[in-house]
């Protein structure tokens, strides 16, 4: 996946998020799942993309770059 591709990816993400929280109805068990999955989503898009940019800083293939499991993603602010 391209820079491109994984930007267009996180407006997609966010753009959902950003719906199921204003729609305007009181958020179901079922949204707030949602909502948890979105967040995880956006995390290891994120972090795939600041692995990419580094890669291509430092004039290493960003293509070699790869998606980490949720659990490391989410473990560096422990």
């Amino acid at each position: 996946m391209d820079d491109k591709s994984l930007l267009d990816r996180i407006h997609e993400l966010v753009a959902e998020e950003k719906n199921l929280r204003a729609s305007g109805h009181s958020v179901t068990a079922e949204d707030r799942a949602r909502l948890k999955s979105l967040e995880l989503q956006l995390d290891q898009c994120w972090d795939l993309l600041r692995q990419r940019r580094a890669k291509a800083e430092f004039g290493d293939d960003p293509d070699t770059a790869h998606a980490r499991p949720v659990n490391e993603v989410e473990g560096y602010l422990s």
